[in-house]
């Protein structure tokens, strides 16, 4: 299995979802970056199980226990490995999905691809449960980040149909930022988040899933990160957010609507601003040519309905090659956008901090970069 991101900051993901334990190991973090555990303990509970109505019943902790890499909480340059414990788990729900696989889930492919020899409990390594570990490595990135000024915020941007307001593609102040990370249901307008409640708490009362978009948003970065084709930002951030669980759809700026826009309409004017070179829209959404434009990095990636429903469905018997109905036990969330928001912002925020080492003279700081 492939669970491995980054070229220069290297992020390894291990654990099954019912195994004693997930982890993460991080090489490549600078060394003499300090770490606030209680900031990072605090990221990781907006996507911990178990805290509303609209998530999973599953309740686990979430805090990760850091083994190595770090000295009196400061990276010491050797790689940084954590792990969190599985406390609440019941395998049993899970006895049987070997042979009778859920629809829109991984189990079918797994068999086919591992022979019988995966771990099928709450999805094994295919679990959502393994962006905790991606949110271990995100969350130290994202707290390097913003110390050279560079600010990493998502939010819901639909869920069922209901749209929060956009971003701003010329950027939000940080405090709407900050708000986003404090709120129990990241959205701009609060209005069209209670209606996104309603829309899951209805599907959740008729044994169904809803899914959604998050909008993501990248400010204070430099030009000139990223490179044309297969080195360009928009394929590392592709890469990255589609080994989330339940992504199946990233596109950056216009993005599709694109495909609609005349070229008058969708080129971003260049201007002066302050001395420096600007775009007055932002349709690009930050990148041309797989490079960084300076202007707010901005993307979206679409989440698939949950595919762990309490209603029956056809599957299949793979033993007897018989077709047979499913009815999925276990503890799942009806929607996993909400808790999925601060995971995209670790996939974007481990992605950048890998650029920005492809040239450190780039970043804010230039030739301090390993200083603090």
């Amino acid at each position: 299995m492939s669970s491995e991101l980054g070229t220069h900051v290297r992020v390894s993901i291990f654990g099954q979802s019912h195994a004693p334990a997930i982890g993460v190991c991080v090489d490549g973090l600078p060394a003499g970056e300090r770490v606030d555990l209680e900031e990072l303990a605090a990221f990781l509970s907006r996507r911990a199980p178990g805290r509303d109505d609209i998530s999973t019943p599953r309740r686990e902790e979430d805090r990760p226990r850091i083994l190595c890499g770090l000295v009196d909480g400061v990276t010491c340059g050797a790689p940084l490995a954590a792990v969190i414990e599985n406390t609440n788990t019941r395998s049993g729900d899970y006895d049987g999905l070997k042979d009778v696989p859920r629809p829109g889930h991984a189990d079918y492919t797994a068999q086919v691809r591992y022979g019988g020899w995966q771990d099928t409990a709450g999805g094994g390594h295919f679990s959502g449960r393994l962006t905790a570990p991606l949110c271990i490595a995100g969350g130290i990135a994202l707290q390097i980040l913003r110390r050279r000024g560079i600010l990493v915020g998502a939010h819901i941007w639909s869920i069922a149909g209901v749209e929060d307001r956009p971003f701003s593609p010329l950027g939000e102040p940080k405090k709407i930022l900050e708000n986003l990370a404090a709120a129990p249901l990241p959205v701009l307008d609060s209005q069209a988040g209670e209606k996104m409640r309603r829309r899951i708490l209805e599907a959740r009362s008729e044994g169904d899933s809803v899914g959604g978009v998050v909008e993501c948003m990248v400010t204070g970065l430099p030009g000139g990160l990223g490179g044309p084709l297969f080195g360009g930002m928009e394929s590392r951030l592709a890469a990255a957010l589609f080994g989330i669980p339940a992504v199946k759809g990233v596109d950056f700026g216009a993005g599709f609507r694109a495909a609609e826009m005349r070229g008058s309409e969708h080129n971003d004017p260049f201007g002066i601003e302050n001395g420096r070179v600007v775009t007055t829209t932002n349709q690009a959404g930050g990148i041309l040519g797989g490079i960084t434009t300076g202007m707010p990095l901005i993307f979206r990636a679409a989440f698939k309905p949950t595919p762990s429903i309490a209603k029956e469905q056809g599957s299949v018997s793979l033993s007897r090659r018989e077709e047979e109905r499913l009815v999925v036990r276990g503890r799942h969330d009806p929607c996993v956008v909400p808790r999925a928001v601060p995971v995209v912002e670790a996939a974007a925020a481990l992605v950048v901090l890998d650029a920005l080492m492809d040239s450190p003279a780039r970043l804010p700081d230039g030739a301090d970069w390993y200083k603090n």
